[in-house]
């Protein structure tokens, strides 16, 4: 009878713990909704994944989730007020609460994820960090880059990866540090550096604003490995699901054939996976604090992971490679929505 007692008032002590904890809310998405918008911090201009079109309208990758993540917990992809932010701006302008959300090229690391109280939720692409040179110079290796200089862009883990591959192969080179993405990228056109190190698909969409593409060359090694992540502050357990989840659902979209033009029909089908997904069947929603059609949401009016992936990125020359589903050989898997 002791132990039944004792027993007893433990579940009581714990139910009575968990309680609070699951009716807990979220400061963050309380604060979207009475905005009306999500504050989401992205690149100054990163073509292909956060920069203006000829319209001052926003497109991307990085983009896509910040639309996301807007469709899930407002209802619509496009109350997103975009925060352009530098490599050395973005993590102060996180954790201080200028925005809400990150979705800005920013790599996955220890040091980020503790020291700073960044909280990645979940990767969006799969990068390395790699050179880009002239074609004339006919470099095809880094060691062809011994006491060279090299535009660098600070904030960034770029430049230890760089300082560790020298070190690696015992050869030096000189650091030019230049924070503004556009005018690191004219520093190196205009011959300030013999070559620039960034993320491989940063430099593919700096590549694009030279005057002949062809004269520029990235090499084929990477010397890192970049997961760039989306991420919120620390602290708002339930707003991070919203995020992590709203990034996920674009891949799990993409593993049930779920798409933009044919998620309304989807509402029919007799699949258990889909009907979980698009909120006919299960509570999927109410963990976070939205509604049940919050993933058929993000897929009706953003897209499925592929669907972002071609629209964006494939139109700078590359393949998806790592960023293929993990089905495929690729990288990228969403847990189970169940």
């Amino acid at each position: 009878m002791r132990i039944l007692r004792w027993m007893g008032c433990l579940m009581a002590s714990v139910l009575a713990t968990a309680a609070p904890a699951m009716a807990q809310g979220s400061a963050t998405l309380d604060a979207v909704k009475a905005r009306g918008a999500v504050r989401c911090g992205v690149s100054t201009g990163f073509p292909g994944f956060a920069a203006p079109d000829g319209r001052g309208e926003w497109r991307g990758l990085d983009v896509d989730a910040c639309r996301a993540v807007a469709a899930a917990a407002l209802g619509d992809a496009t109350k997103v007020q975009y925060v352009p932010l530098t490599a050395v701006q973005r993590l102060p302008s996180l954790t201080s609460g200028d925005v809400d959300m990150l979705a800005r090229n920013t790599t996955w690391a220890l040091g980020r994820n503790t020291a700073q109280s960044i909280n990645f939720v979940a990767v969006n692409y799969f990068d390395g960090t790699g050179f880009m040179v002239k074609r004339a110079a006919n470099i095809t290796r880094l060691e062809q880059l011994a006491g060279s200089t090299i535009c660098i862009q600070p904030g960034t883990e770029t430049g230890l990866a760089v300082q560790d591959a020298f070190r690696r192969r015992n050869i030096s080179f000189t650091p030019l540090m230049i924070e503004q993405v556009e005018t690191l990228a004219n520093t190196y056109f205009a011959g300030r550096c013999d070559a620039i190190a960034s993320d491989q698909t940063q430099l593919a969409g700096m590549r694009t604003r030279a005057s002949n593409v062809a004269d520029h060359v990235i090499l084929p090694e990477l010397v890192s490995k970049e997961p760039l992540a989306v991420a919120v502050r620390y602290g708002d357990d339930r707003w991070a699901n919203i995020v992590r989840w709203s990034i996920w659902a674009m891949m799990e979209a993409e593993e049930l054939g779920l798409t933009s033009a044919n998620v309304a029909a989807a509402q029919a089908s007799t699949e258990p996976a889909v009907q979980r997904f698009v909120g006919r069947t299960g509570d999927l929603g109410a963990g976070m604090g939205i509604d049940n059609a919050w993933a058929a949401r993000i897929v009706a009016q953003v897209g499925n992971y592929s669907e972002s992936f071609e629209r964006n990125v494939t139109p700078l020359g590359i393949a998806r490679g790592p960023n293929r589903l993990w089905r495929d050989g690729g990288l990228l898997i969403a847990p189970p929505f169940r």
